[in-house]
């Protein structure tokens, strides 16, 4: 049986790659929904059959309602928000849009009988958590910030759908995740580029904040096994790397890896947003994905190989 699956927000860095993923599933045909105010159609420059790419607004109900009724989809992963901790900050009534983007997508997969979506949720709505590691059922939600808030309300929304209408979900709270495709103003790539030129690697306040960082692989696998064993109905499922270190260890760690010259600078602390410390329960993902993650420093080098050389982009077989 064919399905019919939709990505929000897939010509970003995660939902890119989960569409190369997804179109080399069998009997299934995909539609990529993004509104390319982040996100790049070169990203999903793919050479695949099964594949639409097409430019709509998830936070515009006529704009993504088209897609619905003309695809039927049976899966749709909702992927679609505003991201980065300073275009969070800087643009906090842009991400409150996107809680519009997500009741759409809730009723649309409700009215079209859908059957599952899978939401892109965030370690941010832990705020600054209370237990080590963040468990997806212990840990308090802390949200405080509009991203974060968004996200948990998110999450609210399935949940409710779910109990009301029966419409079954996933939600994956993402931590982290770096990679090929991702924005060179998230910390990894910037780090990597500033070091492969020999320019400081620009840390904010003192570096002592803590995170982990997930090869956008491992993120993938993720979700496509969740998907392909129709396992975690209706749960939450931390998904990262439980390896933590510090902002400035991650910096040295570049440094070292490359062998760059570069050094590192110091800048004021971001005001709000930049938590203490983030480090996932991951015990669900380790067991559906059942292998190893990819080591930080085989994705820096995979990171910085991709950045030393131009991409090989392929036209794009059909654009709606």
């Amino acid at each position: 049986m064919t399905q019919s699956i939709l990505v929000t927000g897939g010509a970003g860095n995660i939902g890119s790659a989960l569409t190369r993923a997804l179109v080399k599933l069998p009997q299934t045909q995909v539609v990529v929904a993004d509104n390319l105010s982040t996100g790049s159609r070169d990203k999903v420059q793919i050479d695949a059959g099964n594949l639409t790419v097409v430019k709509a607004d998830a936070n515009d109900f006529d704009d993504i309602s088209s897609l619905f009724y003309r695809f039927h989809f049976t899966h749709v992963f909702h992927f679609a928000a505003v991201v980065g901790v300073q275009r969070t900050l800087a643009n906090p009534l842009l991400v409150l849009r996107d809680i519009t983007g997500i009741e759409n997508v809730l009723r649309l997969c409700k009215n079209t009988g859908a059957e599952r979506v899978y939401f892109a949720s965030s370690s941010e709505v832990y705020g600054e958590p209370f237990e080590f590691p963040q468990n997806e059922s212990t840990t308090p939600l802390n949200s405080r910030l509009p991203y974060a808030v968004v996200k948990n309300l998110g999450e609210v929304y399935l949940r409710t759908f779910q109990r009301e209408f029966g419409l079954p979900f996933t939600i994956f709270r993402f931590f982290n995740t770096y990679g090929p495709r991702q924005s060179e103003d998230f910390v990894l790539p910037r780090f990597v580029r500033a070091a492969q030129r020999g320019e400081p690697l620009t840390i904010y306040g003192d570096g002592s904040q803590t995170r982990t960082f997930c090869y956008v692989d491992d993120t993938v696998d993720a979700c496509i096994a969740v998907h392909r064993t129709r396992a975690h109905e209706n749960e939450v499922i931390n998904v990262g790397s439980d390896v933590e270190m510090s902002i400035r260890q991650l910096a040295e760690f570049v440094i070292e890896v490359l062998g760059s010259s570069s050094k590192l600078e110091f800048r004021p602390p971001l005001a709000e947003g930049d938590m203490t410390r983030r480090c996932p329960d991951t015990n669900k993902m380790k067991a559906i994905l059942n292998r190893p993650l990819v080591p930080l420093e085989e994705g820096i080098r995979r990171l910085a190989d991709h950045l030393s050389r131009p991409e090989d982009r392929p036209a794009l077989r059909r654009v709606a």
